[in-house]
């Protein structure tokens, strides 16, 4: 995998559930880090699988879904080794509900895999808050919980597994995916730019 040294996004592929939502957000979000920042990007999506080496070459990893997450042994040991040596993952999940499939099961793999404490609510002035745009009331709320879907709650908090003082795995219930998930070209009809907030994720795992 030869990059050339520029951010590229990569989405974990995984066996169970559905691991290709939100086919449109990569792109947008990709376009925002040029639009915003000086970054050299790559701007096509990288898919790889989860129980892949290749994935210990990659800055940023996203995983999402609706349906049950249940790791194989191969997945649940690179997932580890991956966030503990330094990587990043962003977890999102497109049902918007605490109580639906995909967070029941990603959060159980989440136990498995770093045990019952690892995963907790961030606070609301979490450095990721202001990494780039500041964000004085924590994680923006999407239109999705606003409608009242999935859970109907506005959760107010984002969680996290830190690794060293640092977020190794950023986990989100808002659906952020699916938030972000439209034609890059659109956003000049909103009068304000959603994808903001994942400039700020993406800056933040590449500095802390």
């Amino acid at each position: 995998m030869d990059r050339s040294g520029s951010f590229f996004f990569t989405r974990l592929q995984y066996e169970s559930g559905d691991w290709d939502t939100d086919q449109r957000m990569p792109s947008n979000l990709l376009n925002s880090l040029v639009e915003y920042t000086t970054i050299e990007v790559d701007t096509t999506e990288n898919i790889i699988p989860l129980s892949s080496d290749e994935l210990f070459k990659c800055p940023f990893c996203y995983i999402s879904g609706h349906k049950l997450v249940q790791f194989t042994q191969k997945e649940r040991s690179n997932f580890k080794k991956y966030v503990e040596n330094g990587g990043f993952v962003f977890a999102d999940d497109c049902n918007h509900d605490i109580d639906g499939l995909f967070a029941k099961s990603f959060e159980r793999q989440m136990v498995d895999i770093f045990g019952d404490e690892a995963l907790n609510k961030i606070p609301n002035n979490h450095r990721i808050y202001s990494s780039f745009f500041d964000f004085e009331d924590g994680p923006p709320t999407t239109s999705q919980e606003l409608n009242g879907w999935g859970d109907d709650i506005v959760h107010d908090y984002l969680k996290a597994i830190e690794v060293d003082g640092r977020i190794g795995v950023l986990y989100s219930n808002k659906d952020y995916g699916c938030e972000w998930d439209y034609d890059f070209r659109n956003k000049r009809w909103y009068k304000f730019d959603n994808t903001k907030f994942a400039v700020n994720i993406v800056i933040y795992a590449l500095t802390s």
